[in-house]
């Protein structure tokens, strides 16, 4: 039979983009791959490079460099519109990935993992990897004879006096304890009443400490600048392992998990896969959680046989006495989080 020269040219071209798609998405034989891992930085890139990184390239040869970032969501707008994404994975938090799945991240098959996650917790562009707590604590040396015992309390300054400390930057999880403490039941809650919220928190505004960071939050407990704070399940144990005298409120404590991501266009997606999954062996979780990460969010590993790295008095998800755990509604947040946050930075300046 005799092909046509269209019939040729035709086949050569469909060959060649059949080639470019198999490329787009990973490396070409004998390639020398290194993928890129965004993180916050600090003292979380340390760890995940010594509980996932380094091993992964020990059992693959796919080398591994840890970047933070700054301002995640202009960044990767910024290396998606360009069509040249210098990340392959990215670790931050779930809400990120369900306002812009499909427009920045990539989608991801979850056929390539093990069913072994909490409900609630996958997204379609994200995978969970860790998951923490949203703490109610005090110092244990200015109270004693009286100490706070439920979420109302915090907001109690006259039976429990003293400076609080909370974040200045960030609204998540404070909008949602006020409303519990103001007696809004916790199924209830969403769609948050953001004007009721911060009514609540006007009650006790001049008794607030504001900082921009967990560290700060930290610094202000150990040096007793505060008395009581809301804030990060391991943020607390860090404190506590620096010397705070806290000791945490088991009432009605919130939950959240963390989540590996892949930007959209990422030229490594097949292996960004593979070092994903790496990642989310028991394993590599439980060595991670050692080093002083968050706890590992599958379901098949039991926190409490996991030898973390400093205190696990602020781990809500050790022991039967935590009390009531809600989930963060991920999805609210999503969308509303740009406009919560400016009417908390608002009510902060009013």
């Amino acid at each position: 039979m005799v092909l046509s020269k269209s019939w040729k040219v035709g086949a050569v071209a469909a060959l060649i983009l059949s080639l470019a798609a198999c490329g787009a998405t990973s490396a070409s034989e004998g390639e020398d791959v290194t993928l890129t891992w965004a993180n916050v930085g600090g003292q979380e890139a340390e760890r995940e490079k010594a509980a996932f990184h380094d091993p992964f390239t020990e059992e693959t040869g796919i080398k591994v460099e840890s970047v933070a970032f700054s301002n995640l969501i202009a960044q990767l707008q910024k290396m998606v519109e360009s069509g040249k994404p210098v990340w392959d994975v990215v670790h931050n938090v779930p809400y990120v990935a369900l306002k812009y799945c499909g427009e920045l991240l990539e989608e991801v098959d979850y056929s390539d993992f093990p069913d072994v996650f909490p409900e609630n917790t996958t997204t379609d562009c994200t995978v969970p990897a860790g998951k923490f707590g949203f703490v109610y604590a005090y110092d244990n040396e200015v109270y004693t004879d009286e100490v706070p015992t439920e979420l109302a309390d915090f907001f109690d300054t006259e039976t429990f006096p003293g400076q609080r400390v909370i974040r200045a930057n960030n609204p998540r999880g404070y909008l949602e304890m006020a409303l519990l403490a103001d007696g809004v039941a916790p199924g209830d809650l969403y769609p948050l009443d953001i004007e009721r919220s911060l009514a609540k928190w006007d009650t006790i505004k001049s008794d607030l400490i504001f900082v921009p960071a967990v560290a700060a939050v930290q610094q202000a407990l150990v040096s007793k600048q505060a008395t009581m704070t809301m804030t990060i399940s391991t943020n607390l144990g860090a404190a506590f392992d620096a010397g705070a005298t806290i000791s945490p409120v088991w009432d009605i404590t919130f939950w959240d998990f963390d989540v590996f991501m892949i930007p959209k266009g990422s030229p490594y997606k097949d292996e960004a896969i593979e070092a994903i999954k790496f990642a989310l062996q028991p394993e590599r979780q439980i060595e991670n959680a050692e080093l002083g990460g968050n706890t590992p969010v599958r379901t098949d590993i039991d926190p409490a046989t996991i030898d973390f790295e400093g205190s696990t008095e602020f781990n809500p998800f050790i022991g039967d006495d935590r009390g009531e755990l809600i989930l963060f509604d991920s999805a609210w947040w999503a969308e509303n989080l740009e406009s919560a946050s400016e009417s908390w930075v608002a009510w902060q300046a009013g």
